[in-house]
Parts: C-alpha cells; structure tokens; sequence
C-alpha cells in the first residue's frame, strides 16, 4: 500500500504554517551552508561527454532524472523519512536510510549524500535543532536529515517533497549556468517548462509503493562513475 502522509497539526494555523512555509525556504536555499553547490550529480560529466549540449537537450536531461530518479527515489524515500520522524520510528528511519545508501551506484553519488549528510548535521548541532541521539541513523544522509529538518519545522509532507524537488531543480540550473554555459534566461525557460512535471512528479511520489522504489538511472550512473576520472571538472561529482 501507498505511504499515507500527514500534516503536522502545529503547522494549522495561519502562524504556523507561515512558520512551516519559512522554514522549508531556509532548508532549500542556495545559501544553507551544507555545500550542495559542490555537486552536480553527474551533470557535468553529461557535458564533457556530449551528452547534454544546450538549452533543450538539458530540459530533457533533467526531466528524465526527475522521472526516472527522483519520482522514485528521493521523493518517496522523504515521504517515508519525514512519517518515520514523525512516529520516532528507529528502525524504519535506519531501514531507510540504509535502503538509500545502498541504491547510490557511484563512489561519488554515494559520498554526495554522506557529506551534505554530515554537514547538515553540524549547522543542526549548532543551531541545537538534533534529533535525539538513538533515532539518528549510522551515517545519516541528507535526504534523511532533510527530512527531520521538514518534520521539525512541521512542513506537510507534499511541501517537503516540492521544496527538495525545487532545490534540485535550481542546483542542476545552477551547475549548467557554470559548466555549459547555459545563460540565466535559458534556465528561466527551463524552469517555466519544468515546474508542471515538478508537480506531478510530487504525485507520481506520493502514491509509489515500496517494491515500487529506486532509481533507473543509468545512463547518470555511467557519466557519474567516468566523472571519477574526468581530467577537467568544477564539481566533486
């Protein structure tokens, strides 16, 4: 059966869900010091390899990534997480997170969601927003973690997956605007083509069921893996 979602009720009034809503922006903002601008997710090997060579070759590029990996991925992973959090469930959030560690097909995908982990973890310890200590997973990674941050900030679980969707969408834009070069008013286009199937790709999520999960990605898991030993690159995948 289909995870069922739920809406924090601290997030039912007008405060509080404009409290939600702020803090799922500070979440997905470029300006969260995790490091995420670090990171292309294989992207940039797609350029060095001819695959992705301008403006309608990227849109289909990222919509195939969002249809074929994060649909089935990432997304209904948070929806499990953030219900997870909610019922502080040990072991489904461990289960998870091991589950997601395990479909990374790259040293450098795999590295990607260990370091944005560990470093989202160190601003929460700073900021003293941690959960308790025996409900964090061995090497949590950053999906996991995203996922408490949007249950502590009571973000309904659709939004969530929205926010994540958006931050990844304007990272990709934001790599294809240094690595292309793609100018800021293509990727605006990009964003303008791309925002309905953000949407629906939320849907297509929210109803997965578990033997329904993970990514069919690999023409992004060959390029990640040659970016390994790419000799001229921005990013650290």
């Amino acid at each position: 059966m289909a995870t069922t979602t739920h809406m924090p009720t601290e997030a039912a009034t007008p405060q509080g869900s404009d409290l939600a809503l702020l803090g799922l922006m500070q979440l997905v903002s470029p300006a969260l010091p995790i490091g995420a601008f670090a990171w292309s997710q294989g992207l940039e090997s797609a350029f060095e390899l001819g695959w992705v060579n301008n403006e309608a070759e990227l849109a289909q590029w990222i919509e195939g990534v969002l249809e074929d990996g994060l649909s089935r991925c990432e997304l209904p992973l948070l929806v499990r997480l953030q219900n997870a959090w909610a019922n502080s469930d040990a072991e489904a959030l461990a289960q998870w997170n091991d589950w997601l560690h395990a479909t990374r097909e790259t040293a450098e995908l795999s590295d990607e969601d260990s370091r944005l982990g560990a470093a989202l973890v160190t601003l929460l310890r700073n900021l003293e927003l941690l959960p308790k200590p025996h409900l964090i997973p061995e090497d949590p990674g950053y999906i996991t973690m995203f996922a408490w941050v949007a249950h502590q900030r009571c973000v309904p679980v659709r939004q969530t997956l929205l926010g994540f969707a958006w931050a990844w969408l304007e990272n990709q834009l934001a790599v294809a605007c240094k690595a292309l070069p793609l100018g800021h008013t293509s990727a605006q286009r990009i964003i303008e083509q791309l925002r309905p199937q953000l949407a629906i790709a939320v849907d297509t999520a929210l109803e997965r069921n578990d033997h329904e999960l993970g990514p069919i990605l690999p023409g992004l898991a060959l390029g990640s893996a040659l970016h390994e030993t790419q000799y001229s690159r921005l990013f650290r995948s």
